[in-house]
Order: C-alpha cells, then sequence, then structure tokens
C-alpha cells in the first residue's frame, strides 16, 4: 500500500484556488444531459467522481467536448436519452448514481446500474421504495436495499404525492426533484420524517431554477414541480469552488494561524458548507469574506472548544473533528449519523484515526465526543478507508508539529487530485 508521510510543520498562509464543487458539477452534467439546447460549463471538477457521470452520459448517448482544462460543452437531449439499454459503472459516486437512478427510471429504458462494493453497501432503498411505489420498475440485483440495480420501463403516476423519507440522505430528494420533470406533469414530493443535509437540497433547488425550473416549496415536507417543466439550458454555468474542499485549506488557516485565503467560493456561495466559517469563529478565528474567497487566520494561542449540531455542514463537519484536536477542552459534533452512510463509516473511521493521534473520543451513534491530547502522537499511520475526506482532514495534523502519516493518499482522486500538493504550497516549518 501507498503511503505519504507529512513532514512537522507549524505554519500555514497562502492562496489555493479550489477546483470546482463535486456536488455542482455531477447535477449541472445531468440537468445539462437532460436539457434543451447546448450548455458549456466552466470549472467542472476534474476528479474520479465527475468521470464516472461523464462516462455514464456518453453510455447513454449524450454528446460531450471537451473545449478546454476544465470546460465542458453539453448537447442536451430534451429529456430523452438516445441510449435505451446500457450498463453503466458508477464506481463509488453517490452524486451520479442516485441522480441517474431516478432519471433512468423515467427513461422507459432497460438499464444495469453498479459500482465498487463499497458503492454496493451505501443504502439506497429509500429511493427505490418511492419511485416503485409512483410506478417504476428497479429491481436489486444483489442484496435488496443496495446497488447494484436493474432498472426496466415503468411509468410514474403523479396524481398522488411522492413520499421518500428524508432522514438517511439528502441525495434521495435530490434525485427525484431532479427526475420528475420528465414526466411532463405536475408532481408532488412529501418528504416523511426529518430532512437531513438541507443545503444540498439549496444546490438542487438553484441549479433547477438555473436550467429553467421553479420548484414550489412548503417548507422542507412538500415540494412540487409544475405541469409542462422543460429544461432550457442557460447557456452558460460557472461551477463554484468546492466549499467541502476549503474546509482544509481554512481550517490550516486557523491552526497554522494564516492568512490562508480560498479562491472560487465566497460570500454568495450557493454550497452549504461554506457555512464552516461560523463554526471557525466560535473556534476564535478570525474570518473575512469577498464575493469570491475567504480568508481565515487567527491570533496565537488555542482554538475554542465548541459543542455544534452539524447537519447543515456533514462533510466539512469531518475538518471540526480535527480542529478539536487543537481546542483547549473537549468538543461535540452531534446530528452527524449521515456520516455512517457515506464513502464509509465516516462515524467510526474518524473516532478510530482520531484515537491514534492521542485524543480519547467517545462515538455515539449521531456525535463525537473529542478530548484533545495534551500532544498529538507523532508519526501516527492514518488508514484512509478510501475516503478522500479522511485524507484531506488528517493533513492538518502535521501543523500540530508531528509528522503523519497518510496510508492510500491517492482516494483524494475521488475530487481533488492535486490535494497534496496544493497543502504543501501552504504549510511551512
Amino acid at each position: 500500500m501507498e503511503t505519504l508521510t507529512l513532514p512537522a510543520v507549524r505554519h500555514a498562509h497562502g492562496t489555493v484556488k479550489l477546483p470546482g464543487s463535486k456536488s455542482i458539477s455531477n447535477r449541472t452534467l445531468l440537468l445539462a444531459a437532460l436539457a434543451q439546447g447546448s450548455t458549456d460549463i466552466h470549472e467542472l471538477l476534474a476528479s474520479d467522481d465527475t468521470q464516472r457521470m461523464l462516462e455514464a452520459l456518453q453510455a447513454l448517448g449524450v454528446e460531450l467536448q471537451q473545449t478546454g482544462p476544465r470546460q465542458w460543452q453539453v448537447q442536451g437531449t430534451g429529456g430523452q436519452f438516445p441510449v435505451r439499454e446500457a450498463k453503466l459503472f458508477l464506481g463509488n459516486a453517490g452524486t451520479a448514481f442516485r441522480p441517474l437512478t431516478a432519471a433512468l427510471a423515467l427513461s422507459q429504458g432497460d438499464y444495469e446500474l453498479s459500482g465498487v462494493a463499497r458503492m454496493h453497501e451505501r443504502p439506497i432503498g429509500d429511493l427505490v421504495d418511492a419511485l416503485n411505489a409512483a410506478g417504476a420498475a428497479i429491481e436489486y440485483l444483489g442484496n435488496p436495499g443496495f446497488p447494484p440495480l436493474h432498472i426496466r420501463p415503468g411509468q410514474l403516476d403523479t396524481q398522488n404525492p411522492i413520499q421518500v423519507r428524508g432522514n438517511v440522505s439528502s441525495q434521495f430528494l435530490t434525485a427525484i426533484l431532479m427526475a420528475l420533470p420528465l414526466t411532463g406533469q405536475e408532481a408532488r414530493i412529501e418528504v416523511v420524517g426529518k430532512l437531513i443535509s438541507k443545503p444540498y437540497i439549496e444546490i438542487t433547488l438553484n441549479l433547477m431554477e438555473k436550467f429553467g425550473i421553479k420548484v414550489l416549496r412548503d417548507g422542507w415536507s412538500n415540494f412540487t414541480i409544475p405541469a409542462r417543466s422543460i429544461y432550457q439550458s442557460p447557456g452558460r454555468v460557472h461551477v463554484e469552488g468546492d466549499a467541502s474542499s476549503a474546509s482544509y485549506f481554512l481550517a490550516s488557516g486557523a491552526i497554522g494561524h494564516g492568512p490562508v485565503r480560498v479562491e472560487g467560493v465566497g460570500r454568495n456561495s450557493i454550497q452549504g458548507d461554506v457555512r464552516f466559517v461560523e463554526a471557525l469563529e466560535l473556534m476564535g478565528a478570525a474570518v473575512t469574506t469577498g464575493d469570491n474567497w475567504i480568508e481565515v487566520s487567527t491570533l496565537p494561542g488555542k482554538l475554542k472548544a465548541l459543542d455544534l449540531d452539524c447537519n447543515h455542514i456533514p462533510d466539512a463537519a469531518m475538518t471540526l473533528a480535527i480542529l478539536a484536536l487543537f481546542a483547549d477542552g473537549p468538543s461535540t459534533l452531534r446530528n452527524i449519523a449521515s456520516w455512517r452512510v457515506k464513502e464509509t463509516d465516516r462515524l467510526a473511521a474518524m473516532a478510530t484515526e482520531l484515537r491514534k493521534v492521542g485524543a480519547v473520543i467517545e462515538e455515539g451513534s449521531d456525535y463525537l465526543y473529542i478530548t484533545p491530547p495534551a500532544h498529538l502522537t507523532p508519526n501516527a499511520s492514518i488508514d484512509t478507508y478510501d475516503d478522500h475526506r479522511m485524507a484531506m482532514c488528517f493533513s492538518l495534523v502535521a501543523l500540530g508539529g508531528v509528522p503523519v502519516v497518510i496510508n492510500d493518499p491517492n482516494c483524494v482522486a475521488k475530487t481533488f487530485p492535486d490535494y497534496f500538493d496544493r497543502f504543501a504550497t501552504l504549510v511551512h516549518p
């Protein structure tokens, strides 16, 4: 297994231009493919997850052309994929697998969707149940409730509300929202139970409106797609920098005193993870923002411990778990049960690896209670569980003045292939 040893450092300062948001990139690709007209996408994330979506769309007959290093032109299909029979491999890309499941369920074709072993352990039953109850024809090819899937032609009945649970993954609601305009009928969605990760739904609604469809909503429990809704290309879409990826660099500014500036995301971001900076401020960091940048610095000394409901920043909350190592007392991260159904069981993984660097951890069903060590353990060997965010999070341990070993560092290719090169430009002894 390949490893990467990060040397001990204590300071961080400089500027980083962020890669495009994964959430925005894959949503934009699918909406552009379903729309009428041609869409030019700028600053598209180049990563494993977006590559899986690009490959899937090409297999479905969508005309794609790369027009620059991070630029793609997508010829829309008007909601009708040309290829009606295909086998699609989607790796571990939830932002490709879930929305494509719903879109293909309405595409009157015969499709098989599969991924890596971990993708086949990530639940999709709530999405499949909601679609099948409305008239879709989706079968499990392995364990019930999990991929891989076989999708056959079905006919959704939109006369009654489509009900979907909201407490496992917001991607299920995103998938149905993005697919329902393909029916051409008025369609309503009712969310059963508490909806988690609401900011990701905001991203979905924002992008759907950009492509011409205004979803009507009643709070977070009812959503209505108007009749005769048709996706129309806006012509050009600029993908924001990834706010989740920004968290590592902004955290480095807080730990290493900064200033560290990220470019590509700012005060007007449509991404919920931009609110990570509010947690940094609670911990004592100084944050300044512009239209397209955020900068963080701190005075010397320990950060403040925090007790925070992290439902609004589920991915960036992982970075807070590392910041807790540098706090002046125990910190609690709450409402993070969604971590358990991500690329790995992130709650268990984070607890295990934080203990390796000396922290005392209490792991609950939906929380972590983190007591920082008096001194970080040097040369801890961090397992990353084929999870890009585990690798990027634990790089920050080096800013505690101890070397840290990252196992399987190339797992960052999922969203940020050159992360460690970028990180190295900011940190100093």
